[in-house]
C-alpha cells in the first residue's frame, strides 16, 4: 500500500462503489484479517463505509452509485487505511459491535464481542431454564464490554445480575453500556479475581466467556487479536487455566437445580481429557456444538447438595 494510491483515490473516486472496490482491493492486498464481526474483505468494507457515512448498515445497495463530498471522502478513505496501517479490528475504529439487534460500545480496553453464549441467551437458556422469569440471580464471569450481563438481563426479566471482571479498565466499558441500557438497577458490576468478591453469593445461572487461548495460539495470533487485551485471551498452556477454576469453584455458588454455561473456544478435547467424569452437555450455536458447555450445579465437583433453596427448576 501506497501514499501514491491515497492520493489517487481522494482526486479520482467519486462514489460509494468506487470506494468500495477500493477498499476491498486494498484489505485483500494487505492480508487483514476478518474475525471481528465479519469474515471477507467485502462486508468489512460495507460496515466501514455506512458506518463511517452515516448510512444504514443493512441498506448499502441504494447508497451504491451515490456520489461523496470530498470530506465524505476524506473520512472513508482514512478509516480504510487505519483498518489496514493499524491493523484495528473494525469495531474499535467504529466504537461499536454488535450480537444481533444489540448494539455496545467497545475500545481497546475489552476484548470484541462475539460471544456464542449470547444466541443461546436469546433463547433464554431454553430448555435448560424452564422459565425465565424464575431466575432470580444471575453471574456473569469475565464480562468484559458488559454484552452477556445486558443479554442476561434481557433474557430473565426478574433477575439481578452480578457482572464480574478483574479488569478495572473492562468495567469501565461495561458501565458505559449498562447506563446505555438503562440497567443500572439490574445489572451489578464488581471488580474481582474470578470468585473473590463474592465469597457468599449463590446464583441460579452463572454463565462465562473466560479466557481460553492456549500459549500456542497466542504466540500465533494475527495482528487483529493483538489489539485486544491479552488478559481476556491466554489461559495458560493449553487454554484451560481459568476453566479449571471456575469448574472446581462453580458448586458453591450456583444454588440445587442451577446451571453454568461456559464458552471455551476450540479446547473441547482437552476439556473432556482434563475432566472424563464430567457430563459435559455440549450447546447449539451457529457455529456448532463444540465451543460452549453446559453443567447443572449437581454434575460439579464437591457440589454441596445441601444448600440453599433454588428460585428456579432450571
Amino acid at each position: 500500500m501506497t501514499t501514491d494510491l491515497f492520493e489517487q483515490a481522494q482526486a479520482e473516486l467519486s462514489t460509494l462503489r468506487d470506494l468500495m472496490r477500493f477498499a476491498v482491493s486494498r484489505f485483500t492486498e494487505a492480508e487483514v484479517f476478518f474475525g471481528h464481526g465479519t469474515d471477507n474483505a467485502w462486508d468489512e468494507a460495507a460496515y466501514l463505509l455506512l458506518q463511517t457515512l452515516h448510512l444504514p448498515l443493512h441498506q448499502l445497495d441504494p447508497y451504491m452509485d451515490a456520489r461523496l463530498t470530498s470530506t465524505e471522502r476524506t473520512a472513508a478513505l482514512k478509516i480504510i487505511r487505519r483498518r489496514i496501517t493499524e491493523r484495528l479490528p473494525a469495531a474499535y475504529l467504529t466504537h461499536e459491535a454488535w450480537l444481533g439487534d444489540f448494539r455496545f460500545y467497545v475500545d481497546e480496553r475489552v476484548i470484541v464481542p462475539r460471544s456464542h453464549i449470547a444466541e443461546l441467551l436469546r433463547e433464554h437458556l431454553s430448555p435448560w431454564v424452564n422459565d425465565p422469569w424464575a431466575v432470580g440471580r444471575v453471574l456473569d464471569l469475565c464480562t468484559g464490554s458488559g454484552c452477556l450481563a445486558i443479554l442476561a438481563a434481557e433474557a430473565f426479566p426478574e433477575a439481578s445480575v452480578d457482572a464480574i471482571d478483574i479488569s478495572t479498565d473492562a468495567l469501565a466499558v461495561a458501565r458505559k453500556n449498562v447506563d446505555d441500557y438503562e440497567l443500572v438497577d439490574r445489572v451489578r458490576l464488581i471488580q474481582s479475581d474470578a470468585f473473590a468478591a463474592v465469597p457468599d453469593e449463590r446464583y441460579d445461572v452463572i454463565i462465562s466467556n473466560p479466557p481460553y487461548v492456549n500459549a500456542e495460539s497466542m504466540a500465533h495470533l494475527p495482528d487483529e487479536y493483538r489489539r485486544e487485551p491479552e488478559l481476556a485471551l491466554a489461559s495458560g498452556k493449553d487454554g484451560l487455566d481459568f476453566t479449571r477454576l471456575l469448574l472446581k469453584e462453580a458448586a458453591r455458588h450456583l444454588n440445587p437445580g442451577g446451571v453454568l454455561v461456559v464458552e471455551i473456544g476450540h479446547n473441547k478435547d482437552e476439556l473432556e481429557l482434563a475432566f472424563p467424569d464430567l457430563p459435559f452437555v455440549w450447546l447449539d450455536t451457529a457455529a456448532g456444538d463444540r465451543y460452549v458447555f453446559m453443567l447443572r450445579r449437581e454434575d460439579l465437583p464437591e457440589a454441596d447438595l445441601a444448600g440453599n433453596a433454588s428460585n428456579t427448576d432450571a
